[in-house]
């Protein structure tokens, strides 16, 4: 099964109700294809001016790569708990697992016209500040910049401030977002920075704060 078409809402039709998701959007495709797959939904819905994050998997395989579909206008603290009890519940899976089987977030790459996936397999994520270890970065809603070893330099210039630092052994690298950000603001971040794997052997951790 493919995804091949670009598709900003995701209609779903269940029990005759139409439902959607508005995924969020990028301008570079990591991974353009991945086969064998189930489709994991998670929905905006608001109740008493409240803003609920409301998880659908259950066309979800253990055993096959899943990819999360995620309304943009949610906020990383109502979604990562639901991400989080995705991964422990693949992790822990003993009778159909399947070790390479992966985990990606679904985006529109609204360069290329299709669908695009960020994968997340090893990512571990908490939902707290990360101690003063390694070197970290701190995400804060709606802004462009990053703060990182107490300077504040653009998201877009990360990349150029690495290469500019001198490391004699490869530094652990610590992501921080802010709880509040939107998962639109988190995937177009991801995007961006995806080239920070190749300065450290270890997958960046990933708090929520």
């Amino acid at each position: 099964m493919k995804y091949s078409i670009i598709i900003v809402f995701l209609f779903l039709f269940s029990c005759g109700n139409k439902e959607d998701i508005l995924l969020p959007k990028a301008n570079h495709t990591i991974v353009g294809d991945v086969q064998d797959h189930s489709p994991i939904y998670i929905f905006f819905r608001t109740k008493d001016n409240d803003t609920i994050a409301e998880l659908n998997r259950k066309n979800s395989i253990i055993s096959t790569n899943w990819i999360l579909n995620i309304d943009k206008r949610l906020p990383l603290k109502l979604v990562i708990p639901e991400v989080i009890k995705l991964q422990t519940k693949k992790r822990e899976e003993v009778a159909h697992k399947n070790e390479l089987a992966e985990n990606y977030y679904a985006y529109a790459d609204s360069i290329g016209k299709n669908m695009a996936f960020i994968p997340f397999t090893n990512v571990y994520y908490k939902m707290e500040k990360p101690l003063n270890e390694g070197l970290i970065f701190y995400f804060k809603k709606g802004s462009d910049s990053v703060l990182v070893n107490s300077t504040n330099i653009k998201i877009t210039e990360i990349l150029n401030y690495m290469n500019r630092l001198k490391f004699e052994v490869s530094p652990t690298i610590v992501l921080a977002f802010d709880k509040n950000m939107s998962f639109q603001e988190y995937v177009s971040t991801k995007v961006i920075i995806r080239e920070l794997d190749s300065f450290t052997k270890e997958t960046p951790e990933e708090f929520i704060y």
